[in-house]
């Protein structure tokens, strides 16, 4: 596949009660277009006594896009937002200079087993947006573009492709987009279709191009956008993700993520010091760690 640069495997991270795939950053390719970060949760059954519970923990430089395939969860932050996500809606809280949120299993559905799958995703924010006053999104499932053609199905979960453009408030020229078939094998054209940069993550199923089978579980990466013709397996679900790259590079630390190094130390010392603000009710909180080997602090 000649316009293919590099094939990407799920590799396990924890994220506390349970394992992910860890799909971005990777050592050869720290971004696609804008994003930078995607974790695959689940599928996993939680029994009763398990919850999805994130404590309290800071962003700056980046939108996060909640995408859930299976369960809900409950976002609480600083802002004073408290919003249930459920499958097929899009959480898209923009960070901008400094914000904190918890993610939980609700309320409501505690005491009984849950089973829980999703995609958690890191945008990263343009230079002149980096700084912006933090701010929540939350679009329905129902208001995100949605079609059909050719015996595929397709969804636009944030920013502008294929003549749709989503509600979700992006602040650079990006896409994802689901697509998904039934029982026959199909044909899917995208050439000349997409821009920027453009990865292709198949969450189940495989896909069939010169010659070749990529399965489940791994993410396809092209730097021109082109992802040429492919043919997608019976049952196949993936999604492509990607847009124009930014011309300056992107440190990322932790939950941090800034063209700018000293402002990840200045995010560092403010959670140190509790200064992000609290969410209200909430008094746990996940603890700074400590910078990982081969990337030290100036100081």
């Amino acid at each position: 596949m000649s316009n293919i640069d590099l094939i990407i495997e799920e590799r396990a991270a924890s994220i506390g009660p349970f394992m992910v795939g860890r799909l971005l950053p990777f050592r050869q390719k720290r971004m696609v277009g804008p994003f930078i970060y995607i974790d695959h949760m689940g599928p996993v059954e939680l029994k009763g006594g398990e919850y999805f519970d994130v404590p309290p923990h800071p962003h700056i430089g980046l939108s996060t896009l909640t995408f859930l395939l299976e369960g809900s969860i409950m976002h609480r932050d600083t802002l004073g937002t408290e919003q249930e996500i459920t499958p097929g809606a899009v959480n898209w809280m923009t960070a901008g200079k400094g914000i904190v949120h918890s993610e939980r299993s609700p309320e409501h559905l505690r005491g009984q087993p849950l089973r829980m799958h999703g995609l958690q995703i890191w945008v990263a924010l343009p230079k002149e947006h980096e700084e912006i006053e933090p701010n929540f999104s939350h679009v329905a499932k129902n208001e995100l573009p949605s079609w059909s053609e050719n015996g595929l199905h397709f969804r636009l979960v944030a920013g502008e492709a294929l003549g749709k453009k989503s509600p979700v408030p992006v602040y650079s020229k990006l896409f994802m987009i689901e697509i998904k078939n039934g029982a026959e094998r199909r044909a899917l054209h995208l050439e000349n279709k997409l821009y920027g940069e453009a990865g292709l993550y198949i969450l189940e199923g495989s896909v069939f191009a010169h010659g070749n089978e990529y399965e489940s579980r791994q993410i396809l990466v092209s730097n021109d956008g082109s992802l040429c013709a492919l043919e997608l397996a019976p049952n196949t679900s993936l999604y492509i993700f990607g847009g124009e790259p930014f011309p300056e590079e992107r440190h990322i630390h932790w939950n941090f993520v800034s063209s700018n190094m000293e402002r990840i130390e200045q995010a560092r010392e403010r959670w140190k010091n509790q200064e992000f603000g609290t969410i209200e009710g909430e008094t746990d909180f996940i603890p700074m760690p400590e910078w990982p080997r081969g990337l030290r602090s100036k100081k």
